[in-house]
């Protein structure tokens, strides 16, 4: 019965976390107010930062809330093994590059599109599971992969809307879904990629995430000051900030630890459930809530095709794909 229920409360968590995060960074980056809008780079940095320190009290929880135990864990793992800890670097300045392109995806697409197109990372992360570690898919996971293509590709597809409206919203909708698709092929490196480092080494995931989180803050500041060097002189890095921003800024930081901490309750096949529902959620509150989005008859036949094959690629079991860092 307890591993029932904890497989009940992984598929609620994982439904909160990927719908949460997705519908509050949309509305946070689409809310009219006073005063100057949040940057999306800074709001990356506190993340990371937050993420950091949720990691050093896990790894300081671990050890028995001995300061001695944790200085000698961070001297040992990440001082005392520079090469290892370099290692992490890549995965980190992707991981960054993609949580950036985020922002900018759902400023310019609605949450239910974001939703399905998002998940190419399952296409992505198969295919460098392929040629990283050399894992073979079967014939279930082909299939699913074809018909996830033509699933976003539907999503995609045109809307009979209005000339005008199509005027004013194609620009933005070809630089969001430009962003997606990048984030997509980032994110099916970075994941391989730190899972490949993952099975090389026995270190703590907390530990890797406090490498990657240092590397992430150091490549998020300079993408602070690269690119919003200027608004920052002139506002300060929180400029815009807000309740609102904070939460996102939470979501993005705790969700994927959190995510690591259920994921081993949840199989492929809860996992689908999740994303399901995520996308169902997504949708239903894009259309009455931030009414930012007309769904159509071939925007559901695409999230049809999309859920079935995340269903579909889960079927045999393996292999199994980490879409999300922790």
């Amino acid at each position: 019965m307890s591993s029932t229920r904890l497989k009940y409360v992984s598929l609620g968590v994982l439904v909160f976390q990927t719908t949460s995060l997705v519908l509050t960074m949309r509305y946070s980056r689409t809310l009219q107010g006073e005063g100057p809008r949040y940057l999306a780079s800074s709001a990356v940095v506190s993340a990371e930062l937050l993420k950091i320190l949720t990691c050093v009290l896990l790894v300081y929880k671990d050890h028995s809330f001995s300061i001695r135990a944790l200085n000698n864990v961070l001297t040992q793992e990440i001082i005392n093994k520079p090469m290892d800890t370099l290692k992490l670097a890549i995965p980190s300045g992707i991981y960054t590059l993609q949580n950036n392109l985020l922002y900018v995806a759902l400023s310019n697409l609605d949450a239910a599109t974001y939703q399905v197109t998002y998940q190419l990372k399952i296409l992505t992360t198969a295919l460098f599971s392929v040629s990283m570690l050399g894992r073979r898919l079967g014939v279930y996971q082909w299939l699913s992969l074809l018909i996830l293509m033509a699933g976003v590709a539907l999503v995609q597809w045109p809307s009979d809307s209005s000339q005008a409206h199509e005027q004013l919203t194609t620009g933005s909708q070809f630089v969001g879904l430009m962003a997606v698709l990048v984030a997509c092929c980032s994110s099916g490196f970075a994941g391989v990629y730190f899972e490949k480092i993952l099975k090389e080494t026995k270190q703590s995931v907390w530990v890797r995430n406090i490498q990657l989180g240092v590397f992430g803050l150091v490549f998020g500041l300079m993408g602070v000051f690269v690119y919003d060097g200027n608004r920052v002189r002139e506002y300060g890095m929180f400029q815009g900030y807000n309740h609102l921003t904070w939460t996102v800024v939470a979501l993005q930081a705790l969700g994927g630890l959190v995510i690591a901490a259920v994921i081993k309750y949840a199989d492929n096949i809860l996992k689908g459930f999740a994303t399901s529902l995520s996308i169902i959620l997504s949708t239903l509150i894009s259309y009455f809530w931030l009414q930012d989005f007309e769904p159509t008859s071939v925007f559901f036949l695409g999230a049809v095709l999309v859920i079935a094959a995340t269903f579909l690629y889960g079927y045999e079991g393996k292999p199994s794909v980490n879409l999300s860092r922790a």
